[in-house]
Order: C-alpha cells, then structure tokens, then sequence
C-alpha cells in the first residue's frame, strides 16, 4: 500500500511538472509477441560485422542538429550492437542517427528493436518513424506522421519512456501530446520497444506489455525507421549531461502479417 501511495504521488507531481499524460503501468498483465498477433518476420538486422549494412541502413542528417551535429564519426557497429555516441569533440558536441529511407520503407506492421538506453539526462535515445512527405499537408492518411516508438528523456524518471505521434509539420501541427509508461528498472540492462501500426491505430509496447493504443494521426503511407541519439535545444537541459554517452542497439526487427 506504501508502494502504491508514493507511485501515485510521483505520478501527480509528473503531471504538474511537465503537462503531458501521466505515466501508466501496462494496461494489463498480458505479454503479447509478433507471432501472437498474427505476423511474420519481414526484415531485420542484428548488427553482425564492424560497419553500417550500406543495403539497409544510411547515417542520417549529417550536419547541425539541435545543439550539435551528427556525424558518422558517433555511429559504431561492434561486437554485435549497433552503438549510437554523444561524444564532445572540443566545443563541439556529436551525435549518432541511422535511417532506412529508400531502403526499407513500410505501411504498417509490427515494428521492434531490443536495446540499451542512454545514462545521462539531457542527450536521449529514440526509434521512430518518419514520413517523407510530413510537411506537404495536413492529412496524416495522405502526408503521414511522425511516430515516435519511444523516447528516453531521463529527467523525468529513471523508469518512464516516452511515446507521441506527431503530423502537418507547420503552423497547423497536430500531436497527440506525450505519453508516458511506466516499467521499473526500463532504464537498466536491455529492453524490447515496440509499435503496432494498422490502419485504424498504432499500439506501443514495452517488453511485450501493452502500454497504449492510439486512434489519431494514422499514416497511410510508406515511411522509414530512424534510430537516434538526440540533442535539447537549451544549453541548461545539457548540464548534467557525461560524455561519452551511448545508445545500444541489440537488434531491428519489422514483422508483417502473415
């Protein structure tokens, strides 16, 4: 009962601090896998050998980012991981972003990676999926979404992951605000991230547990996978900030219906 009182009490002051969703547990019990669910694999990469594969992956936006930039010099393959750096190189902050565009470009499908998260605040992991034509228009069945599978914002608590879905990049962007789970000890060792994308929702996992399922903004479109290593835009949100920081990435798999 002790337990439960301080979780409740986390969660309030979560709320008035940040005005997103507060963090929930799983909405039940129940592990759920892509076989369960009906799919098959399609594609994967379990990172094997000492280099990008150039047929799956490519770095992405290189050039200034946020406070920095990114660079192939942070993304590293080794040992069977994928790694992802935030290095400080003189005054100069780097960082590590991989996509599929033109490579693997999908609609719809179960999408998982199994990985380790960053240690410090400020820098955060995230895999997402991007439209190519998010800003063209406001439909999200035409022009796409922004799905952000997870993030990692550390600031907020060692055991929260965060999910959103964004659409109509511009003056008209719509989002469907932050949602937040709750999983403790996501923070420590490897964890599986998950999204299912249909044509009516997409529904977010976490170790097999079900955290969310979400109605709007459902892209009808191909998009592609990103994996990142992101960057605030405030110099003050990086000052607790230890470099070398890393994201690992075990494995991308992308399953889809039999």
């Amino acid at each position: 009962m002790k337990a439960f009182l301080h979780f409740v009490l986390f969660i309030l002051s979560f709320t008035l601090c940040f005005a997103q969703r507060p963090a929930q547990p799983p909405m039940s019990q129940e592990r759920f896998t892509p076989k369960k669910l009906g799919y098959k694999l399609f594609w994967e990469d379990n990172f094997k050998g000492n280099q990008l594969d150039p047929k799956k992956w490519a770095v992405r936006g290189v050039g200034p980012r946020a406070l920095g930039f990114v660079s192939p010099e942070a993304v590293e393959v080794k040992d069977g991981f994928l790694k992802l750096h935030a290095l400080q190189k003189g005054d100069s902050i780097l960082i590590g972003a991989v996509g599929t565009q033109g490579l693997l470009m999908m609609k719809y499908g179960y999408f998982e990676c199994r990985a380790q998260l960053q240690k410090s605040p400020g820098v955060w992991a995230a895999f997402w999926i991007q439209s190519p034509d998010i800003s063209k228009g406001e439909d999200p069945g035409v022009y796409g979404a922004e799905i952000d599978i997870f993030e990692f914002f550390k600031k907020l608590g060692l055991d929260i992951v965060s999910h959103n879905v964004h659409w109509a990049y511009g003056p008209n962007q719509k989002t469907t605000r932050g949602m937040q789970s709750y999983l403790k000890g996501v923070s420590e060792g490897f964890h599986t991230f998950a999204l299912e994308w249909t044509p009516e929702k997409y529904t977010f996992f976490i170790d097999g547990y079900k955290f969310y399922e979400v109605t709007m903004g459902i892209s009808q479109i191909e998009e592609y996978l990103i994996l990142s290593m992101e960057l605030p835009s405030e110099k003050n949100d990086l000052r607790n900030t230890v470099y070398p920081d890393v994201f690992i990435v075990d494995y991308v798999k992308v399953y889809k219906k039999k």
